[in-house]
């Protein structure tokens, strides 16, 4: 590849993150890949470690057996444009949305993409998103604001689960929250609540590192349910009631069930963690006896352009969350300090 491609000096590879082994990343050499029609060739300016890449890391995703490529929080700069594209330019400020749907299903038919039969995501299928360059379709990229920074950029894919799961729970102005589980999706979650006016939102951890993340977030209160009883903090918070929204954001037994149980009648819960032990197991009755309901949400749908829009209003504030910014020729070092709970880590960004 020459300059008049935007790439600077000739190169046939570059490098990405593979995870090889449980708690073993490594970067590898790939090939510079060639443009199919629509796609382009982007310059990873920042991309981010997610909570599902951790699970790939310690070999417990549930859906993505090791070795795999590992990464899709991803902003960074075009550079290289393939055959009919005509959305984006050479040099173009961009946002990745990772997602991959077929296209052609009853879902992706009715635009529910999120729910495609076919769904698949760029690691899926061997490309890392923790890399120097990274293959999109222009149909998946959205504009990167100049008065945005990569690193918020890389933000944007969680703050779209997370916008995603506060519409899917439909929660509305002066509305009160409960989030169990204070990560990076728990947080933003929170900032998306407090965005749109719930009236109070109760954060519930076990970490005081992050807790106290949640209060700079603006966390009506903030829960060590190490502790005290969550649940029963939230009902004396709520007058005996219960919180009309609740969300899951660990995976975790116990915090389900406290969602569930920290809802007032009538209220409904949302569960966002990934479960690496898929099965729990429930109070049935619970559901009856108070009209409470349990949602689902996966992913983003049309989310991304929402999640840009609070950013640049400064309706939500990403700079809280991040905590470690690390080159990516020591991608190692940025998982370890990602799990090592001794860091304080909440969102590490790995950088040129």
């Amino acid at each position: 590849m020459t300059t008049k491609d935007g790439l600077g000096a000739e190169s046939d590879t570059f490098l990405a993150a593979e995870i090889t082994a449980a708690e073993r990343v490594e970067l590898k050499p790939k090939p510079m890949p060639s443009l199919g029609a629509g796609e382009v060739l982007i310059k990873v300016r920042a991309s981010a470690i997610c909570g599902s890449d951790l699970h790939l890391y310690r070999g417990k995703h549930p859906d993505a057996p090791l070795p795999s490529a590992v990464g899709h929080e991803i902003a960074g700069d075009v550079v290289k444009l393939g055959p009919d594209v005509n959305q984006v330019r050479l040099g173009d400020r961009v946002v990745v949305e990772p997602v991959i749907p077929c296209g052609t299903c009853h879902y992706c038919r009715l635009g529910q993409y999120n729910r495609c039969l076919n769904v698949s995501y760029g690691y899926r299928s061997g490309q890392s998103g923790l890399a120097e360059y990274y293959v999109a379709s222009e149909r998946w990229l959205h504009h990167l604001p100049a008065e945005l920074s990569y690193a918020e950029g890389a933000l944007i894919e969680p703050l779209a689960v997370a916008v995603h799961a506060v519409r899917r729970a439909d929660v509305r102005l002066g509305d009160q929250v409960a989030i169990f589980g204070a990560g990076p999706i728990g947080l933003l979650t929170l900032a998306v609540c407090k965005a749109i006016g719930a009236a109070q939102v109760y954060m519930v951890d076990i970490r005081q590192d992050r807790l106290a993340v949640a209060a700079a977030l603006g966390a009506t209160e903030v829960v060590d349910s190490r502790l005290e009883d969550p649940v029963e903090y939230i009902r004396q918070a709520t007058g005996g009631l219960g919180v009309t929204h609740s969300f899951e954001a660990v995976g975790a037994q116990g915090t389900l069930v406290s969602a569930l149980k920290a809802l007032r009648k009538g209220g409904m819960a949302t569960l966002i963690g990934i479960f690496e032990n898929p099965q729990v197991g429930l109070e049935a009755p619970i559901f009856v006896q108070r009209e409470i309901g349990l949602l689902g949400s996966s992913g983003y749908c049309w989310d991304f352009p929402t999640a840009i829009g609070l950013v640049r209003r400064r309706a939500v504030n990403l700079a809280p969350l991040i905590t470690h910014r690390l080159p990516l020729s020591e991608v190692d070092r940025a998982f370890a300090a990602a799990v090592d709970r001794e860091k304080l880590a909440v969102k590490v960004i790995l950088e040129p």
